[in-house]
Parts: structure tokens; C-alpha cells; sequence
């Protein structure tokens, strides 16, 4: 027997994976509020919008899962509708159709004006930027581009985002004062691949002029880039960085592995030798630059050399962040053709022997800030604690700084310039300061 819905003709989005997908989500919901729709992001509504990730199994098996609850939830009259989108519905479309036939509709990373047509909403091609966003007022990601040229052999994101599309640079400067308008102050540049803007609008790498012109904007006090890829790296972005004081000395820059043999079969046009270079080039050229990377164990073919080699690099590398994934193999990718050959738990123990290094070298570095005062910018209030974070430090993945809210008072959005007191593998606690007692 089916129940009443919750709330009729409310849309609930619902978001897996990363803040590329955040990003469309927050588009869509833009244009159904600009359709007259009532729309919201991960509450209560009759109509859901699940939004994928076909990343990595992990990942896909999250997507599945959030798809088999709504379905249920439509089952037993909670809602009346399901909807799917994004990533994992590009690429398994068919599959997903024949295997959950009870969702109403599957669509592709780039159907959103279909999407918009079957929530009975109009696409409006003159929302140039405008969107719903769902992050805290004070930081908002901007995506300044689409798809991804690279060959990488382990990767899916081709097949679900398709070729290199970079947004004018126009476009985001209207988008990025409409964010600031809003009392966005932190703006993240997000794409699959940063260092590839410009080339297909303009014929040459525009990232570092991209950059400059976004410092303009009013009301934008810090720029933070993710997903730079390391070949072919526009060195003209770290003369920005170092000049312009809008530009956080932050980078995140996936680097995979170091093996030279993996490397190749990676597809990843380098070698230790050069990303070594790379990655003394930027500290000597941006000094106290904070670096953050990402990478995978149990590639096909990787021996224990290949490891001890990855390993003894990230020891000697201290990167200020680094996450590690465990290789995932992925159907129509160039590595499918290679045996998966590393065992799970072997490929589990070496991700957990990396994040345990990782977790020293964080720990070590983040004692180092003890007695330091650094420019915070507040996020949340949230278990006692005012939660902020420094320039060095991207919401969601790096270190949060803690600030008790019984003895202190600071105001969420605002900067406010915090000594720290105490650290630990991934947080720091502080104390709110005078501006004129700072050093950064």
C-alpha cells in the first residue's frame, strides 16, 4: 500500500563524488529555481535527483546503491519519482536501464537540458554562472572547464566527461562576480585538468591569464587551484601565484605514481626524474607552497620495487597533503587490457603503509605551526568549535582549524587571524589574535 509523499513537487539533488559534480548539481538546481521549481539538495522532496559518480568501484558502488534506495523509497510511496544523472548514467546507461527499470529516466553528463524538460522545466541558455550553491556562503567551486584531452590508461573520465571544453574567460569573470556579489570570498578552480585551459578557445595555455584576471574581481580574497596535471605544467601560473597576493599558495596536483615503468604504462608522459624537478621547481619558485597530491597503488604490473620506490619518494617529497587510492580496474580504459594482477589486500596494505607515512609527515609539519598565526577563514560552527581553515588548506580534504566557541568568538564567513595552540595528524587548534600580532 502506498503512503502520502513527504512534500509534494519539491525536487530533492542528491551528489556523489566530487566537487566537479557538486558544481552540476548546483547548476541544475539554479535553473529549476529559475523555472519556478522548489528544489533542494539532499533533504526531504516527493521528486529525486540522484547525481553520479563512475569513477572508481568504489565510487560506482556508492552511485548503485543511493539509486536502489530512492527506488525503494518510490516503492513504498515516499517518492513519486527518481530520476539519474551524471557520470555512472553516461557510461552504463543500457546496463543501468535493464537492471533498475524503475528509475523514470536516465540521463548523461551532458543531457541537462533533457533532464530539465522531464522535471518540467525550461533550459535557459542566458543563466550564464547562476546556480544554487550548496557549499558555505563564504567559498563557492568554480568550474573552468569540461572534459579532459589526457590519455592516462587508468582512467574513465574521457568516456563519461568527453574532450577538453574551457568556459570563455568572459563567462567566469561574470560568474566569479556574481559568486562575490553573493559574499562568496573564496573562489576553487576545479576542472579535470586546470592546466589545460585556454588551449582549445585560444590556441595556447590561458591559465596564468585566466588567473589575472580574476584577482579583479571585488570581494574575492582568495583563489585556490585543483587538478593540475603535471605535464606540461604553464610555469607562468607560478609567477601569478607568487605575485598576486589573491592566489593561495596551494596546488593540487595529482601525480599517480613514481615508477618510471609505471609511469608509462600509465600514459603519464613523465618521469621521477622530471616530476622530481617539477616539484622543486615550484617550491623554489613559490616558497612555502602547499602541495597536495594524490595516488594510486596496485596498478597492473606493480612490483614491491615499484612500491618501495613510490614509498621512499613520498618520504622524501613531504607533501603537505596527499591522499591514496587503490588502483580500480575500469572497463574500456587502455589499462583494461593489462591483468589486474595485484591482489586486493595487497594493494589495501600498501595504501594503508602510504597514508601511515603520510600521517608522520603530517603530523611532523603540522607541529611546526604551533606558535604560528595564520589567516583563517571561518567556515562552520559546529560541535563547540568555530571550524576554520588557513590559505594552505582546501574544505573537505586538507587540515581544519579548531577554535572553541566557549572561550572565543569569531564570525562564520570572515576572516579572522588565529594563533595556533595546539596540532595533530590533520587539525589544528587555535586561539583568535589581534590582526597587528599576525605574521601569516
Amino acid at each position: 500500500m502506498r503512503t502520502k509523499s513527504i512534500k509534494k513537487n519539491v525536487i530533492n539533488v542528491i551528489t556523489l563524488g566530487c566537487s566537479k559534480n557538486l558544481y552540476d548539481s548546483e547548476v541544475l538546481m539554479g535553473q529549476l529555481k529559475a523555472s519556478g521549481k522548489e528544489v533542494v539538495h539532499e533533504q526531504k522532496g516527493n521528486i529525486a535527483v540522484v547525481n553520479t559518480c563512475g569513477f572508481i568501484a568504489n565510487a560506482k558502488q556508492e552511485s548503485v546503491n543511493a539509486i536502489l534506495e530512492a527506488v525503494r523509497q518510490k516503492e513504498e510511496g515516499v517518492l513519486d519519482k527518481v530520476f539519474v544523472m551524471g557520470c555512472l548514467s553516461e557510461r552504463y546507461k543500457p546496463e543501468l536501464e535493464k537492471e533498475i527499470p524503475d528509475v523514470d529516466a536516465y540521463f548523461g553528463t551532458t543531457d541537462l537540458p533533457q533532464l530539465l524538460e522531464a522535471l518540467g522545466a525550461d533550459y535557459k541558455h542566458e543563466l550564464i554562472g547562476e546556480r544554487l550553491t550548496t557549499t558555505p556562503k563564504n567559498y563557492a567551486y568554480l568550474k573552468i572547464a569540461e572534459g579532459c584531452d589526457r590519455p592516462c590508461s587508468f582512467c574513465a573520465i574521457p568516456l563519461m566527461r568527453g574532450k577538453h571544453k574551457s568556459k570563455s574567460m568572459e563567462d567566469l569573470v561574470l560568474e566569479a562576480q556574481g559568486l562575490a556579489a553573493k559574499g562568496v570570498k573564496e573562489l576553487i578552480l576545479i576542472a579535470q585538468d586546470l592546466t589545460y585551459y585556454g588551449l582549445d578557445l585560444y590556441g595556447s595555455r590561458r591559465l596564468a591569464d585566466l588567473l589575472r584576471e580574476l584577482v579583479k574581481v571585488e570581494g574575492v580574497e582568495w583563489i585556490r587551484l585543483h587538478y593540475a596535471f603535471p605535464t606540461g605544467f604553464p610555469m607562468d601560473v607560478l609567477e601569478v601565484m607568487r605575485s598576486e597576493p589573491k592566489i593561495c599558495h596551494y596546488l593540487d596536483i595529482p601525480l599517480q605514481h613514481i615508477s618510471d615503468p609505471i609511469l608509462k604504462s600509465m600514459r603519464r608522459g613523465t618521469t621521477q626524474a622530471k616530476t622530481t624537478a617539477l616539484i622543486e621547481n615550484f617550491r623554489k619558485e613559490v616558497p612555502g607552497i602547499a602541495l597536495r597530491t594524490t595516488l594510486i597503488v596496485g596498478y597492473p604490473g606493480e612490483t614491491q620495487d615499484d612500491f618501495d620506490r613510490l614509498k621512499h619518494w613520498v618520504i622524501d617529497m613531504r607533501f603537505d597533503r596527499l591522499g591514496c587510492f587503490t588502483y580500480s580496474h575500469e572497463q574500456d580504459t587502455k589499462a583494461y587490457e593489462l591483468e589486474d594482477d595485484v591482489p586486493q589486500e595487497v594493494k589495501e596494505a600498501r595504501a594503508a603503509e602510504i597514508m601511515e607515512i603520510q600521517a608522520e609527515i603530517s603530523w611532523s609539519m603540522n607541529q611546526q605551526k604551533v606558535g604560528q598565526v595564520y589567516r583563517c577563514l571561518i567556515d562552520r560552527k559546529e560541535g563547540g568549535y568555530f571550524i576554520g581553515r588557513t590559505e594552505f588548506d582546501s574544505p573537505d580534504v586538507d587540515n581544519e582549524v579548531h577554535i572553541n566557541a566557549k572561550d572565543h568568538y569569531v564570525r562564520i564567513g570572515d576572516f579572522a587571524w588565529v594563533e595556533i595552540t595546539e596540532a595533530s595528524d590533520f587539525d589544528l587548534m587555535g586561539v583568535p589574535v589581534q590582526q597587528n600580532s599576525a605574521v601569516k
